[in-house]
């Protein structure tokens, strides 16, 4: 597999929330949202690989768009444990700025494919 930005970040962010829902379950015995936040933020790197073979560009597109939605997703558990004092402000900006960063490179691939793509149908 290429070496690419979006492919290496969120593999890496999917292992650290696997890790924040080990920490969870075993430190907080918080089992209900560590399950939902561990599959929307590893469904994240599982969609983003499942583009790299994408069929056309609109599965490209749809595969990156359920990455960007599941990516939000994680963000909205981050804030949920946060706001309950289940994580501490330090751990949260930490994976919160990862799931931004995610978010902004998703949002910029989806919308530069879409450009490539209507500029193709246009030409």
């Amino acid at each position: 597999m290429e070496n690419n930005v979006i492919h290496t970040k969120s593999l890496d962010f999917a292992v650290r929330i696997v890790r924040l829902g080990r920490h969870l379950q075993d430190e907080c015995h918080e089992y209900i949202i560590s399950k939902q936040i561990i599959r929307s933020g590893t469904s994240i790197g599982a969609n983003v690989r499942e583009s790299h073979n994408a069929q056309s560009s609109a599965d490209f597109i749809s595969k990156l768009t359920i990455a960007l939605k599941e990516a939000d997703e994680t963000q909205f558990w981050l804030e949920v444990l946060k706001r309950s004092d289940i994580i501490g402000n330090k751990m949260y900006e930490s994976l919160n700025t990862d799931v931004n960063e995610l978010i902004a490179i998703l949002t910029s691939i989806i919308k530069t494919t879409k450009t490539k793509k209507n500029n193709r149908q246009d030409g």
